[in-house]
Order: C-alpha cells, then sequence, then structure tokens
C-alpha cells in the first residue's frame, strides 16, 4: 500500500471513529470524507442544531502542518530567513477540530481523541513553530522556504476527550 493511500486511509478511519463516538454520545455525525473544504464532519443534535467539524488523524505522536495556515510568515530571499509577521487572521476560529490518535492495530492501548478549537490549535502551532525558527534564528536549516510545522501528543493532552465542547458550541437543545 502506498503512504498517500495509507494516509488517506487513516484519515477515513478518523472520521468514521469520531462520527462513531459522537454517536456513542447521542448525537448525529456523517462525513464528507474530504470532499468539503475546511471541514470533514456535520454534527447534529436532537434539536438538529449543527456544527461543522474538522478531523485529523495521526498514526504517530505528531500532526503535520504549515506555519502559514496559522502565523504570517513571509521569506527574505536574500537573507534566506524566514520573517514573523505576527498570527493571522484565522478564518473560523470556533471551528472544532478532533485530532484523532490511532492506536497501533493489535495494541494494548486505545485511540485517543482530542477536541479543541481552532484559535486553540493556531496558539499551538504558532507556538511551536516560533519556539523551533527561534533555535535556528528564523533559517530553516535544509530549506528555508519550507514552512513544515508539527504539533504534539504533549501539546494536545489538555484537550484529551475534550467532548463536552460539542454541547458547549450546540448550546441547551
Amino acid at each position: 500500500m502506498s503512504k498517500g493511500l495509507s494516509n488517506k486511509l487513516a484519515g477515513q478511519v478518523g472520521e468514521f471513529l469520531v462520527c462513531a463516538e459522537l454517536g456513542r454520545r447521542g448525537l448525529i455525525a456523517t462525513s464528507f470524507t474530504g470532499n468539503v473544504p475546511e471541514f470533514d464532519l456535520i454534527v447534529a443534535d436532537g434539536s438538529l442544531k449543527t456544527l461543522p467539524v474538522q478531523v485529523k488523524t495521526s498514526r504517530g505522536h505528531s500532526w503535520p502542518t504549515r506555519a502559514s495556515l496559522w502565523i504570517n510568515v513571509t521569506i527574505d530571499e536574500k537573507g534566506e530567513k524566514q520573517i514573523d509577521h505576527g498570527d493571522s487572521d484565522i478564518p473560523h476560529p470556533d471551528l472544532i477540530y478532533v485530532c484523532v490518535l490511532l492506536a497501533a492495530p493489535g495494541a494494548d492501548q486505545a485511540d485517543r481523541y482530542f477536541i479543541l478549537l481552532k484559535r486553540d490549535l493556531q496558539a499551538i502551532c504558532a507556538r511551536n513553530y516560533r519556539d523551533w525558527m527561534s533555535k535556528h534564528n528564523w533559517k530553516r536549516p535544509k530549506n528555508f522556504r519550507s514552512l513544515d510545522n508539527r504539533y504534539y501528543v504533549t501539546d494536545l493532552k489538555p484537550f484529551e476527550n475534550n467532548w463536552a465542547l460539542f454541547e458547549q458550541q450546540l448550546g441547551p437543545s
């Protein structure tokens, strides 16, 4: 199986796991399997109040992202450095993200879920990128144009099993 196909499959598995868990919690959820920009699921309560949800799935202990999604970064071509112009004004800051950490097949551990708002993820990603780039004086060691960024299980720990966020966002039924 190719890496791209396995990544796509992992993403689908994550979406369906989140749908199943939300169903266990009395909510209706359906996946769009990556065909809608900005969100992967629609979640509804018994009153038909709905929420879009973004799902990110990992088989390791980190999730990849691009720094330019979270902070305004420009490239100084001459100096081969990056310049931080502050946080981006992100669209839909209250969008719920569910980050799924898939357990290895046959492992004793269970899949893990981290539920947070997009603005919370922005704060994590921006902090991680700035911390890493500061150590390198804002010049990437291999490719000065790379905007590769990561967030980790340790960053998301405060949001583990934060399913109450759905109730908070949907409000009273």
